[in-house]
């Protein structure tokens, strides 16, 4: 109990100490919880840079991959919560992980605040552009023929992308096998290479290849089409109806983050999501740039946190 209340009274110090100055009064670590490369890099990189350059902050990317982002996570659950370390979490990590991992060292409803929502994003179903899948149809008819025989990889276990696949098998009432990687970029390296039938990726982590014609794109799992591939169908569209999965990016920062840190953080980030050149890049990315108050995003945190609690449940997914 005395080493508790040290600890909190150290934590509120070092708080008082850090209000003091202007907000930032030093770089900002933005906690990046996957690999160079993959969707969640890549909108990190594009919020550090332009916050960096439109608010003359000093935001410093710092890839802490691992365990379906749950690494980098759990590193900013447990840093000093003076807003000098934030996080870009996403679905996968904050709503879905809880229900898979046993022994997962935070509880992001919990542990976290949210600060800010940057963008969401549709999944998307890809093969290599020589491959023999030239529709969803001829994947689906290839695993109904020969279950367990066609591969689809995914940036790790226990990803939303991971479990989009599961869920597209059940309801194609197929079998696809998975094959995890660490992280988009190698699975894409894969998928390229022929190593693996399919991907199932966010859709920045798999735009660039679409758009230099190395992959072709399938199907997007959202309920409608994205505004960057408007000629790719939806999952529903195909025949499976109300076929929905999707997954959201956004920052946030360690429980008892001050509020007015919260607030400055998310005032910066609207105003960034607000400008043409800042929606234009990340729709370049397959994302769709999406504004929120503080409020608003920990609400859909919550909602999401209960609501894949029954997805996962229902796909038997557990990782140990």
């Amino acid at each position: 109990m005395i080493r508790k209340l040290l600890t909190a009274s150290v934590l509120a110090l070092a708080a008082v100490a850090v209000q003091a100055q202007p907000y930032p009064a030093k770089p900002v670590r933005l906690i990046v919880p996957f690999p160079p490369g993959g969707g969640t890099d890549i909108l990190s990189r594009l919020v550090a840079t332009k916050l960096t350059e439109v608010s003359k902050w000093t935001v410093v990317p710092d890839n802490r991959a691992g365990a379906g982002g749950t690494i980098g996570i759990a590193e900013a659950a447990r840093a000093t919560p003076t807003g000098y370390d934030i996080v870009m979490g996403q679905k996968d990590n904050m709503v879905v992980a809880p229900w898979l991992y046993k022994n997962l060292s935070y509880e992001p409803t919990k542990d976290l605040t949210a600060i800010a929502h940057v963008a969401y994003t549709p999944v998307v179903i890809v093969t290599r552009t020589e491959s023999k899948f030239k529709t969803l149809k001829d994947v689906v008819d290839a695993a109904r023929a020969a279950p367990d025989t066609v591969t689809y990889g995914s940036p790790g276990n226990g990803t939303t992308i991971h479990l989009a696949g599961e869920i597209f098998n059940g309801a194609a009432k197929i079998k696809m096998r998975h094959v995890p990687y660490k992280g988009s970029n190698p699975a894409m390296m894969d998928v390229l290479a022929g190593n693996v039938d399919l991907m199932v990726s966010s859709l920045p982590s798999a735009m660039g290849q679409i758009k230099s014609g190395k992959l072709r794109a399938l199907a997007v799992t959202s309920a409608k089409r994205s505004s960057s591939l408007p000629e790719i169908p939806t999952v529903a569209e195909l025949g499976y109806k109300d076929f929905d999965v999707s997954t959201w990016y956004g920052l946030f920062a360690p429980a008892g983050t001050p509020k007015e840190i919260v607030t400055a953080v998310n005032a910066e980030v609207n105003k960034l999501l607000a400008t043409p050149e800042m929606k234009a890049a990340i729709i370049a990315q397959g994302a769709e740039p999406q504004s929120m108050t503080p409020e608003q995003f920990g609400t859909l945190l919550k909602t999401d946190y209960l609501k894949w609690k029954d997805i996962v449940k229902a796909s038997g997914a557990v990782i140990e």
